[in-house]
């Protein structure tokens, strides 16, 4: 067939001129030897979900940084306590999901919360039974393939690839039952109103055990709320307790308060997400209260998509719409499995600023 040449178009078109300091794509030259801070560094030109992890660590960087600094109001500041919002420049929330804490993630943020390196967490009730159960009995490696119908035979239930024997449940209800109705009892004789966050305080005290993220919130008066503390373990001993012992109550709407006006009391916020679901539009929400339409930092890590409208997997700029985040905050989603990605993050956020971050600002 003959081609006539007038009828080929060109495809290729000339290029406009990105701007001179548009970062290069360029990947870690393992011939210069096996430096993994240097490694984690390059991951910000690498392209796809690991330059997403490069900008996340940007983030949480500017947030510590931001977080070192004294707040405006000085003066007035350092006459609140000292785990108050106000007395730094920047309050760093962390929200997580209950699988992190099966997983091996729990050790990361008892070790953010033991060097007083974030300020607010929020969790599911597994988040916090899970943190508590591991200090009396062990989860072990299994496979995401084994039988369901073998395991429940054997007692065992299985969490992805990880296994919780059933009878950590057991041992968790002894545990528990007899500070519950210490809790009844001053409920019923001293008034004491008991919340989500304040229960979860006093078992961080009862546990007494330096392995735990509860054990070391107490210990640096740092806040855990878990508004659906019912849904799990910590829910099935509530109902338990109550067949025998009913009375206890706990109050809700105090603790959406002393989240809400966390968030409100703050100079600026940085929202780092592990996860979704209840945890993660917590602290999304809790940030539409405040003056400057929302967080100046958000550093989001899941896997879930936002297809379906589901608000674990909404992007930042879906909470800019709702003014949670603000439309110039610094922002990111890493599309990836948290276990993986988060220990990475802290190793060259966080963990390079452990002995300033210790320290309160005011106190330097």
């Amino acid at each position: 067939m003959e081609i006539h040449n007038a009828r080929i178009m060109p495809i290729y078109r000339k290029t406009v001129p990105l701007p001179d300091d548009t970062p290069k794509v360029r990947g870690y030259d393992f011939n210069n030897g096996v430096d993994h801070r240097a490694l984690l560094q390059s991951y910000f030109n690498t392209g796809l979900q690991a330059s997403n992890i490069g900008v996340a660590m940007n983030i949480i960087n500017s947030m510590i940084e931001k977080r070192k600094q004294l707040p405006k109001d000085d003066d007035e500041a350092k006459k609140c306590p000292s785990n108050c919002s106000c007395r730094k420049a920047c309050t760093i929330f962390l929200s997580y999901t209950s699988n992190l804490v099966s997983s091996g993630i729990r050790e990361t943020i008892k070790y953010l919360v033991q060097h007083k390196m974030v300020d607010i967490l929020v969790t599911t009730a597994g988040g916090i039974e899970e943190d508590l159960i591991k200090c009396m009995g062990s989860v072990y490696m299994g496979d995401f393939t084994l039988p369901g119908k073998d395991l429940f035979k054997n007692g065992i239930n299985r969490i992805g690839n990880m296994l919780m024997p059933d009878e950590n449940y057991t041992t968790f209800q002894k545990w528990m039952t007899p500070i519950l109705e210490q809790m009844l009892h001053e409920q019923t004789t001293e008034g004491t109103v008991w919340t989500p966050s304040k229960m979860i305080h006093r078992f961080g005290k009862e546990i007494n055990n330096p392995d735990s993220i509860c054990y070391w919130a107490y210990k640096n008066e740092i806040p855990i709320f878990s508004p659906a503390l019912t849904d799990g373990a910590i829910g099935d001993l509530f109902f338990l307790f109550s067949v025998d012992n009913p009375g206890l109550i706990l109050d809700i709407i105090k603790d959406i308060w002393e989240l809400n006006i966390r968030a409100v009391t703050a100079e600026s916020t940085g929202l780092i997400v592990l996860g979704g679901g209840l945890s993660k539009h917590q602290i999304c929400n809790a940030n539409a209260w405040v003056s400057r339409n929302g967080a100046e930092y958000a550093v989001y890590i899941n896997t879930a998509q936002e297809f379906d409208g589901c608000d674990s997997g909404a992007r930042p700029d879906e909470a800019v719409s709702w003014g949670k985040i603000t439309a110039e905050a610094q922002s990111v989603k890493v599309f990836a499995d948290a276990s993986i990605v988060f220990p990475l993050i802290v190793a060259e956020t966080f963990a390079r600023h452990v002995d300033k971050m210790t320290l309160d600002p005011g106190d330097e």
